[in-house]
């Protein structure tokens, strides 16, 4: 099994943020936004919720964008799609404010820099329950840019979401490489180690570890960047 391919979560991985922290800051201002257009704020972000949480059970049988859109239509009835150019623009004009609520490592772009030196595909395997321009802006907060990735999975382009393993073979799939060739880089001991019932090596970035459940990832490759490096070169030398 040689690598051809190094898949990279985000948030938690190359971009430090905090998972409960943010979705309530950057959600509560949507909320307001669409509160001028007659939605009830809690009501809307319950919404919200209900929705990602249909996009994290996808089958496959929509796209992530069409399910959430149904769900929502489904709560405030066929007039709510019309609000997809308000959520558009408030990602356009009011997400990058949201930037102060993450961190930043240095080390996140430099370290994607070097896989992609070492002659390997590099995609962005981000659970896929953002619009493409949320996760776009996401990407240039780590220092980085689309063009940096061979694949970027958003609710747009996707069908399934993490821990789905149907999740990691569809972005092997799309970047024409067997999982077993592919190695998932991530933070979160659920979702990404769900990679590996794909046929994928999983390495765990420990600086921002998500383990919600006490799974035992004792057996999981796992360190800094530094270390998904020197691991990284080990597995292109096998």
């Amino acid at each position: 099994r040689h690598m051809q391919a190094v898949l990279f979560d985000l948030d938690g991985t190359l971009l430090p943020l905090d998972v409960e922290g943010f979705p309530r800051v950057y959600l509560g201002a949507l909320a307001a936004r669409l509160a001028k257009r007659g939605y009830d704020p809690k009501a809307f972000v319950d919404g919200i919720w209900k929705g990602t949480a249909a996009m994290m059970k996808n089958d496959g049988a929509a796209t992530n964008e069409e399910v959430f859109w149904n769900v929502f239509a489904g709560i405030f009835g066929e007039k709510i799609r019309e609000e997809e150019e308000e959520f558009e623009a408030f990602y356009r004009e009011e997400f990058d404010s949201f930037r102060a609520v993450c961190g930043f490592l240095p080390e996140a772009a430099k370290t994607v820099a070097a896989v992609r030196e070492m002659g390997v595909t590099v995609a962005l395997a981000t659970n896929p329950i953002f619009p493409a321009i949320a996760t776009e802006k996401r990407i240039a907060w780590a220092g980085l840019n689309k063009a940096d990735f061979a694949c970027v999975t958003t609710y747009e382009n996707s069908r399934y979401s993490k821990p789905n393993p149907a999740y990691y073979l569809d972005v092997a799939k799309r970047i024409g490489i067997p999982p077993e060739e592919c190695v998932m880089v991530g933070n979160d001991a659920v979702e990404d180690l769900a990679a590996r019932e794909a046929g994928m090596d999983v390495f765990l970035l420990v600086g921002g570890l998500l383990n919600r459940k006490g799974v035992d990832i004792s057996a999981a490759p796992q360190g800094g960047f530094g270390d998904l490096l020197s691991y990284l070169k080990a597995k292109l030398a096998d």
